[in-house]
């Protein structure tokens, strides 16, 4: 199914040269229904050292699949953006990324990892998860279970894929 006027609608920074990096994703419909899964690859992301100021670079991989949405390309770019000023523990950044990924995308599935370059002779890479190896028609282990926090630091349940109240 191609892309329609109606899957466009709501997007407000492709094709904006005067779009600025903001904490927020944009998304359109996914048209694929289950087999579709995701990949974005970021290969030039900066950070700073949350004690030095020094900045950090790295290569950022989220996978994903997606449930209704899928995240518009342009917003993930000014989104990634906001952190070039920020201090950042990098196992942090998996997790913020993770847990903002999933807020606005809603994926049945997602994966975030950060590979930062070498830096004091160490190079670190981390991994955010969330959900396993699909196995039922939602994409989800039966009663697979995992857990959020949001911004207001509210840990918020889910199981299979569905947020429990």
């Amino acid at each position: 199914m191609p892309t329609t006027k109606e899957d466009l609608k709501k997007l407000t920074q492709l094709g904006k040269g005067s779009a600025k990096p903001a904490r927020t994703l944009e998304v359109f419909p996914n048209h694929s229904g289950q087999n579709l899964e995701v990949e974005l690859h970021c290969t030039e992301f900066t950070c700073r050292c949350p004690l030095t100021g020094q900045p950090d670079y790295a290569e950022i991989l989220i996978t994903y699949v997606p449930n209704k949405y899928v995240v518009e390309s342009k917003s993930m770019k000014l989104y990634l953006e906001t952190f070039r000023e920020v201090g950042v523990f990098h196992e942090h950044l998996a997790v913020d990324i993770g847990n903002d990924f999933v807020k606005f995308v809603k994926p049945k599935k997602c994966e975030v990892e950060v590979i930062f370059n070498t830096r004091g002779g160490i190079a670190i890479s981390a991994r955010w998860k969330m959900g396993n190896k699909a196995t039922n028609s939602e994409g989800f282990d039966d009663d697979e279970t995992y857990f959020t926090k949001d911004d207001s630091g509210i840990i918020r349940a889910y199981v299979n894929g569905r947020e429990e109240k």
